[in-house]
C-alpha cells in the first residue's frame, strides 16, 4: 500500500520532526503493508499553526464557497471509491463489500450531506431586538478510532469546515493509510492551504499533544470512555470545548408480539458486522421469558452464517483479539451457556475471533455490562416490559439501541423511556441528517446533521 512518509501540514506534505515510524498491519495475515511518521509535538505544534493561520480567511469564505470545496471534497472521495476500500480491507481487515459499501460509501453520503446544510444553514437569526450571530469555534483538534477509519473523519471534519474551522486530524496509528487518503482528497478539492491538517502519531504522544495545545479551541474524540475521561479533564483544566463519542453496550429489545425471526436475524447481523467493533451494536439482545429459547436457537443459526474471512473479517490487531479472547473466557468462567462460538483461534492466521453467542446471561455478568468490540452476543432473559426496560438502562452506557415490536407506536412507547441517544425502531434504516451520541458515559455533544453541526459553532448576540 502506498504510504506517505511526511506530515500533511500548511497545504504540503513535510518530513515528520522525528525518525519514528509505525508499522501498519494487516490483520487478515499479519503482514506489514507499510509504515507512517510517528508524529511528535513538533509536528503537532506545526499542525496546529497552519490551521490557525488559516482560521481567518477560511471562516470568513461565504457559506456557499465552503459547501462548494465540500462538494468537490465529496466527488473525489465517490470518485475513489475503490481505492479507499481496498485501502480499509488491508489496514482494518473488513470483507471488501462492507468496505465498499459502509467505509466508503457512507462518508460520501455523510460528506453530500454537510456540503447541502453549509449552502442552507442560517448562522444568524432575529431574536426580539437582537441578532444572533453563530461563528465557528476555531481550530479543531479531531481524534479518531481505528473502527470506521473515513466515517469517523469526514464526520468531524465536515461539519467543522461548514461551520468555518480549520483542523488537524491525528487518526489511530492502526489505520493511519485512510486518513492519508483523505488528506489527499481535501488536496485534490482545493481546500486552501492550512483548513485541513493531518499528523500520523500515537494517542499517547501525537493525541496528548494535540488536545493539550493552547491553541486548539475544540477537541473531538472518538474512542474509549477511559480515554475520553482523560481528554475530558486535560480540556476541562484549559477551559476547552469537546465532544466525545465514547463506548456502548447498547440493548436490542424484542417485545412481546414483535418479528421474532426478523428481529433475532438483524439483531446478530448487527453484531457480528464489522467484527463487533462497532461502538453502538446492540450486543445486549433482551428476549421475553416465553420465547427466549427459541430466540436463542434462532440466533445459533443466524451466527453460523457468518464464517470468519467470508462474511465476517479480524479484529483490528493482536492486542484486541486477546481482549475479546478474555472476555469470552470470563463469561464462560460466569456461568453464562456458550451458544456458538468461544476463545479459540478460528483460523490458523490473523486476528480471527470466532463469532460468539452467549445465552443465559444475567445483567450483573461482565459481558452484559462491559463494552467487548468484538463480535459477541448476549442474550438476556426478561419477565415482562418493565423489567426489560429495567435491564437496558441497567449500564453506564447509552449510546444506540433497538426496539421491535407488534407495531411502531408499541415500540416508540418503550423507546421514549430507554436512556439513549439513539434507538432503531422496527429496524429503521440509517438516517445521515439524525444525530448521533450518547447518554451518561457514552459521550458529550452529538455528530451527523444540524446537530453536529452546531457542536462547531458559537454563539454572539447583538443587541440594538
Amino acid at each position: 500500500m502506498k504510504a506517505h512518509d511526511g506530515m500533511y501540514i500548511g497545504g504540503e506534505w513535510r518530513p515528520a520532526a522525528g525518525q519514528d515510524t509505525i508499522a501498519v498491519v494487516n490483520p487478515a495475515d499479519e503482514q506489514v503493508i507499510g509504515h507512517v511518521p510517528a508524529g511528535t509535538a513538533e509536528d503537532v505544534d506545526a499542525a496546529v499553526r497552519a490551521a490557525r493561520a488559516a482560521f481567518p480567511g477560511w471562516a470568513a469564505t461565504p457559506p456557499a464557497e465552503r459547501a462548494a470545496r465540500i462538494t468537490a471534497l465529496r466527488d473525489v472521495l465517490a470518485a475513489r471509491k475503490e481505492e479507499i476500500a481496498e485501502t480499509v480491507t488491508a489496514e482494518l481487515g473488513s470483507p471488501l463489500p462492507l468496505s465498499q459499501a459502509v467505509h466508503a460509501g457512507v462518508p460520501v453520503l455523510v460528506a453530500g450531506s454537510y456540503a447541502e446544510l453549509a449552502a442552507s444553514y442560517s448562522f444568524e437569526e432575529k431574536l426580539g431586538n437582537s441578532t444572533v450571530l453563530l461563528e465557528p469555534v476555531g481550530v479543531v483538534g479531531a481524534i479518531t478510532p481505528w473502527n470506521y477509519p473515513l466515517h469517523q473523519i469526514v464526520a468531524k471534519v465536515a461539519p467543522a469546515l461548514a461551520a468555518g474551522c480549520t483542523v488537524v486530524l491525528k487518526p489511530a496509528e492502526d489505520t493511519p493509510l485512510t486518513a492519508q487518503l483523505f488528506a489527499e482528497a481535501t488536496e485534490e478539492a482545493g481546500l486552501p492551504a492550512g483548513v485541513f491538517n493531518l499528523v500520523t502519531g500515537v494517542g499517547a504522544v501525537a493525541g496528548q499533544a494535540l488536545a493539550e495545545h493552547e491553541d486548539v479551541d475544540l477537541v473531538s474524540f472518538t474512542g474509549s470512555t477511559a480515554v475520553g475521561r482523560q481528554i475530558g479533564a486535560t480540556a476541562g483544566a484549559a477551559v476547552k470545548r469537546v465532544a466525545l463519542e465514547l463506548g456502548g453496550k447498547s440493548a436490542n429489545v424484542i417485545l412481546p408480539g414483535a418479528d421474532l425471526a426478523k428481529a433475532v436475524n438483524v439483531g446478530v447481523a448487527n453484531v457480528m458486522s464489522n467484527s463487533g467493533q462497532t461502538c453502538s451494536a446492540w450486543t445486549r439482545m433482551l428476549v421475553d421469558a416465553e420465547r427466549y429459547e427459541e430466540a436463542v436457537s434462532l440466533a445459533a443459526t443466524a451466527v453460523a452464517k457468518y464464517v470468519p474471512g467470508e462474511r465476517v473479517g479480524p479484529v483490528v490487531n493482536a492486542k484486541q483479539q486477546a481482549r475479546v479472547w478474555g472476555y469470552i473466557e470470563k463469561g464462560i468462567e460466569e456461568g453464562a451457556r456458550l451458544v456458538a462460538g468461544g476463545p479459540e483461534a478460528p483460523k490458523d492466521q490473523g486476528y480471527y475471533v470466532s463469532p460468539t453467542v452467549f445465552a443465559d446471561v444475567t445483567p450483573g455478568m461482565t459481558i452484559a455490562q462491559e463494552e467487548i468490540f468484538g463480535p459477541v452476543l448476549s442474550i438476556l432473559r426478561y419477565e415482562d416490559v418493565d423489567d426489560a426496560l429495567r435491564i437496558a438502562n441497567d449500564t453506564v452506557y447509552g449510546l444506540a439501541g433497538a426496539v421491535w415490536g407488534a407495531d411502531d407506536a408499541e415500540a416508540v412507547a418503550f423507546a421514549r423511556r430507554m436512556d439513549t441517544g439513539q434507538v432503531d425502531i422496527n429496524g429503521g434504516r440509517f438516517n445521515p441528517l439524525a444525530p448521533f451520541g450518547g447518554y451518561k458515559q457514552s459521550g458529550v455533544g452529538r455528530e451527523l446533521g444540524p446537530h453536529g453541526l452546531s457542536e462547531y459553532l458559537q454563539t454572539k448576540s447583538l443587541q440594538f
